[in-house]
């Protein structure tokens, strides 16, 4: 690892390529059940290229073809990325008051799950935080998504209907690899917080719906988060 005072553009992407790994098969999946959905290709590509939001763009492709209304569909998509908004504040926590924050315009739009917690492992691990590293940290994942959206929207609806264990395993590889990247930074103390915001997030998919889950999740999390540090 090179020193934490020279993160370049490339340490990012470098540190981006398990990332691209991960995103590749899950967007050419993704780009395969938007066109047998009923999509065209362009539309499959631009929802890529514009939302770039994991698995709300599956959420997003079932409601647009069973006709749910606008505002519903936008609504929904909303409150599954939410959390996103809290990402960057986190980050720059973390990083210090000294870190730049000039061309945050252009690396904020890359911090999706995984890219979030990759960057929070390289600053515990003493990486000095650094704009051009985070722009190639989000570049790599993010030609990846929408380089294997195209893919999978060229190969058609059939592509992967001779291997459907491999159609549904897909699916679970974007919260393995989140997970994987949390677990990589976990210390005891966040333990208690972490099974709080479980519990809250099984609780709430249970009772009422995923989406209410996961906001319940965050809601608990951050608040058992703010009492053990008050504690």
């Amino acid at each position: 690892m090179p020193t934490p005072d020279r993160a370049t553009f490339r340490d990012g992407l470098v540190a981006a390529f398990p990332i691209m790994l991960g995103y590749l098969p899950i967007a050419f999946s993704f780009g395969v059940a938007a066109t047998q959905a009923g999509l065209a290709a362009g539309e499959a590509v631009a929802l890529s290229l514009i939302i770039y939001a994991g698995a709300s763009q599956f959420l997003a492709v079932a409601l647009i073809t069973s006709g749910a209304p606008v505002l519903v569909a936008a609504f929904t998509l909303i409150a599954m990325n939410v959390r996103h908004v809290l990402y960057g504040p986190s980050l720059m926590k973390r990083a210090g008051a000294a870190a730049r924050t000039r061309h945050a315009w252009a690396w904020a739009w890359g911090l999706t799950d995984e890219v979030f917690g990759q960057a929070l492992g390289e600053l515990a691990r003493g990486r000095r935080f650094s704009e051009a590293f985070m722009c190639g940290l989000g570049a790599l994942p993010y030609a990846a998504w929408v380089g294997g959206t195209a893919l999978g929207a060229v190969a058609g609806g059939g592509a992967l209907a001779a291997y459907p264990a491999v159609n549904a395993g897909l699916g679970f590889m974007l919260p393995a690899l989140f997970l994987a990247l949390l677990l990589s930074i976990l210390s005891r103390r966040q333990v208690p917080v972490v099974v709080i915001a479980a519990g809250a997030t099984i609780a709430g998919t249970l009772a009422l719906s995923p989406t209410s889950g996961i906001l319940a999740g965050m809601i608990c999390g951050a608040l058992a988060g703010l009492m053990r540090r008050a504690a």
